[in-house]
């Protein structure tokens, strides 16, 4: 197993001299400890690799000399154990056998030089001072390598906690802003006879449509959020006909139908898409397929899709749902009468995409019913 060493023990190993000479000759482990300790270098002796490898365990070692052939555990052998344990020392083979062969395997194990006896001190010298310029390199390289891991960690876990921190904000704010919609159109809806869970029921059958019908992800989402404002405009409604349990007059009627315009006037104007779809489904939700909608008495596909949207999803919760002026219709009785005004008061291609998903409006109505009895899609 390679030893991992942190970056103040590799920094301290650039600064070491220390050299390990293995020889089973006496006289060349002289000669040698001799010839670098008069260059400077600190040497500590081992006649054989059982030697070595205690020696290699007491401290470390710059540099290695390693006889090829010694008794025991054979140099080659020792080396490659080296290599593995100790990666940050280097080695040059000493040895008597002048061998091509030997030498190319030995450098392709990972020496950095190969001296045959005898040598001349010039020789040895140059070797060393070749073999630990190209040991420092290597470790610099590794240092600055590893520097700019760190570097590039940190700045990827800034990076990364700076996107949640972003993500989380704006979650947070998205939801304030849908709680805020959702106060104010509950607001709007508490003078009339609607609940809070229409505006629940209305949204969500809204982005059902939408995302059905094919828009995307972040229209639906628009959609969805926009739409609990669809009758801010009753605000404006006097409660005299606000709040009236039978048919309008023509002159009531007028009088109720101006929400969609005071709808749009409190919520155009602004610059941010959210309030300009909620504008658009206020002026909108009431205009009819065929043209005899209100306020513009748009026609067709002048009647933008998310306005033809919202008017089948708050026909449909209208129909299924008890108000002052009626009982709540079974599910098959409001799809009976809306489609008898397919074409006519709904987009056709729009109803159709709506009422193929009825299980999952069954579910949303239950899951947003009013809490009474009176809430509830009675069985067909």
């Amino acid at each position: 197993m390679t030893l991992l060493l942190d970056r103040s023990t590799q920094q301290a190993l650039l600064e070491l001299k220390r050299v390990l000479i293995i020889d089973d000759e006496e006289p060349i482990r002289r000669l040698l400890g001799y010839m670098l300790q008069t260059h400077g270098y600190e040497t500590v002796l081992a006649s054989d690799a059982r030697e070595a490898r205690i020696r290699l365990d007491e401290q470390p070692f710059a540099l290695i000399l390693c006889d090829v052939n010694m008794p025991g555990e054979s140099g080659m052998d020792l080396v490659r154990h080296i290599l593995s344990q100790y990666p940050h020392t280097a080695i040059i083979m000493v040895t008597g056998l002048d061998s091509a062969v030997l030498a190319n395997a030995a450098l392709d194990m990972g020496v950095f030089g190969y001296i045959v006896k005898p040598f001349e001190s010039n020789e040895v010298m140059i070797d060393v001072a070749n073999a630990l310029r190209r040991r420092r390199l290597e470790l610099d390289n590794r240092l600055h390598r590893e520097n700019l891991e760190d570097i590039v960690r940190t700045r990827t876990m800034a990076l990364q906690q700076a996107l949640e921190w972003l993500e989380r904000s704006e979650k947070e704010l998205r939801l304030s802003r849908e709680e805020t919609i959702q106060r104010l159109a509950i607001a709007a809806e508490y003078r009339d006879s609607a609940t809070a869970q229409h505006i629940q029921r209305m949204s969500h059958y809204c982005e059902l449509l939408a995302r059905k019908y094919g828009l995307s992800s972040e229209r639906c989402d628009l959609i969805r959020t926009a739409s609990p404002m669809h009758d801010i405009g009753k605000i404006g409604t006097p409660d005299h006909v606000l709040l009236k349990p039978g048919k309008f007059t023509p002159e009531e009627f007028a009088v109720i139908s101006q929400h969609s315009e005071i709808g749009y006037r409190i919520l155009s104007g602004s610059d941010a898409e959210i309030l300009k779809v909620a504008a658009s489904i206020a002026w909108t939700h009431h205009e009819r397929w065929d043209g005899n909608g209100y306020p513009r008495k748009l026609k067709g596909e002048a009647i933008p899709i998310e306005g033809r949207i919202a008017g089948i999803a708050d026909a449909f919760d209208a129909l299924t749902t008890q108000r002052v002026y009626k009982p709540a219709f079974s599910l098959d009785h409001a799809v009976d009468l809306m489609t008898k005004h397919r074409g006519e008061h709904f987009d056709p291609e729009l109803l159709d995409v709506f009422f193929a998903s009825l299980n999952d409006i069954k579910h949303i109505h239950d899951q947003y019913a009013d809490q009474s009895p009176r809430g509830m899609i009675p069985e067909a």
